[in-house]
């Protein structure tokens, strides 16, 4: 069918690198009012900005939408890696997601991280006790670093998973500034950790490493394509990455619960009780409210490209086979449409929301399903890591500092400035002697 949308003549690439978050407001104001698509021009392509239900649905149609050579090389060369599953569409991409939700997904492999964060954790808060300057991000960086490899069934010293922790962590950081020698020193990161992680393979092929069945790492070393073979050692390597450098991300999102929790002292200490009465700082479900908030209005990107296979319309604007089509990620996450109060952070609205993958407009991993689309298969994994993190933060024998918690929206990805100072009660927040 012939697209009968109007596409402005000015290219708006140059749009997300110097507003950041913002990109969305900007388009969505030249749009109608509360419309559900919006015509713009993205690197030389007709595209389609799509937030709300309605652009879920469309962005995760697979006879509609492919990913293939939709995501910008620097970005998927960088944070996903080269031939990764988020390149894949079809029944390629199918099958080896099935081997993420079979390694991620499924309830006992959460089971088997938890008690790892919960001893992560008590270390990170007996170390702050101990008079310890480490920020809510550094200190996420670590514990889930050590978490996920002891998850994944790495081998080496805590001390070395968590120097290989910060790696992951800096190519997060670096992936999204392409102009900046944080980009530079991302992508030297992405091709040590290629070398590490290829070498691990290759010693479980060899039978010089014993790799505990049902791990990451067992997972990997032997799966194989569909056409049988086993993936070159370079390629599993990026796949086992792929399991365990988006926990380490998730301490992005603590950064922006310790300013959440500095901000709002009510829900820090309603979580502070639960976990004392619970003896436990996982699984609680008004930490978990929280996390699941600090998801929705802090999101980890604010939009996912893709390029339209057939002729796309959404709310009475089309683009044709060969375009592109965008998933406002932040836009649909803090819609008025899909949300009550949208613009206010109120955890309650996750209290007793069991079934959170049926929130159409609830995207901070992807949408639509797991087994069957492109959602995050290690999002469970995600929400138990930041929920222990949250119920941590809480404890009312530490401090959330207020300095440093300003946030640039123009820098993708962003957090709080500091990462969110964490202190003991009555520890000094700073020098005493400001000429030593």
């Amino acid at each position: 069918m012939a697209s009968s949308t109007s596409f402005p003549a000015l290219d708006d690439s140059l749009s997300v690198l110097t507003r950041g978050y913002g990109f969305g407001a900007r388009i969505w104001r030249r749009a109608r009012p509360g419309a559900r698509s919006a015509p713009m021009r993205l690197l030389g392509d007709d595209t389609l900005f799509v937030r709300g239900a309605e652009g879920v649905r469309a962005f995760y149609d697979d006879d509609l939408v492919a990913r293939h050579g939709a995501m910008p090389g620097l970005v998927q060369e960088t944070l996903f890696g080269h031939g990764s599953v988020h390149s894949l569409d079809g029944d390629d991409h199918r099958h080896r997601k099935a081997t993420f939700v079979d390694v991620a997904y499924e309830d006992h492999q959460v089971a088997r991280l938890t008690p790892l964060l919960e001893r992560e954790w008590q270390a990170e808060l007996d170390a702050w006790l101990a008079g310890g300057r480490r920020s809510a991000y550094d200190a996420a960086v670590g514990a889930f670093g050590r978490a996920s490899m002891r998850w994944a069934g790495l081998p080496g010293t805590a001390a070395a998973k968590t120097r290989w922790a910060r790696r992951l962590a800096q190519i997060v950081d670096g992936f999204g500034v392409p102009y900046s020698p944080e980009y530079l020193l991302a992508f030297g990161n992405r091709m040590w950790s290629d070398r590490h992680a290829a070498d691990l393979i290759a010693a479980v092929r060899a039978g010089e490493l014993d790799a505990e069945q049902g791990t990451a790492l067992e997972q990997w070393a032997w799966h194989r394509d569909r056409a049988g073979h086993l993936l070159p050692p370079r390629l599993a390597g990026i796949e086992l990455q792929n399991s365990i450098r988006p926990m380490i991300a998730v301490a992005r999102f603590v950064a922006f619960a310790a300013k959440e929790l500095h901000d709002h002292p009510d829900w820090r200490m309603r979580i502070a009780d639960e976990t004392a009465e619970r003896g436990s700082v996982v699984d609680g479900p008004l930490a978990t409210a929280f996390a699941q908030e600090v998801r929705r209005t802090a999101p980890f990107v604010p939009m996912l490209p893709g390029r339209a296979i057939a002729d796309i319309e959404v709310d009475g604007e089309r683009v044709s086979e060969g375009g592109r089509i965008v998933l406002d990620i932040l836009g649909t996450d803090t819609d008025d449409r899909s949300w009550p109060h949208a613009g206010r952070f109120d955890p309650a609205r996750f209290v007793g929301v069991e079934d959170y993958e049926a929130l159409e407009a609830f995207i901070p991993h992807g949408g639509a399903g797991v087994t069957t689309g492109h959602r995050c298969p290690g999002e469970k994994l995600a929400i138990a890591g930041l929920a222990s993190a949250i119920a941590t933060l809480s404890d009312p024998r530490v401090t959330i500092l207020d300095r440093g918690l300003d946030v640039d929206r123009r820098r993708l990805p962003t957090k709080p400035s500091s990462g969110g100072r964490v202190r003991a009660v009555g520890a000094p927040s700073r020098c005493p002697f400001p000429f030593h």
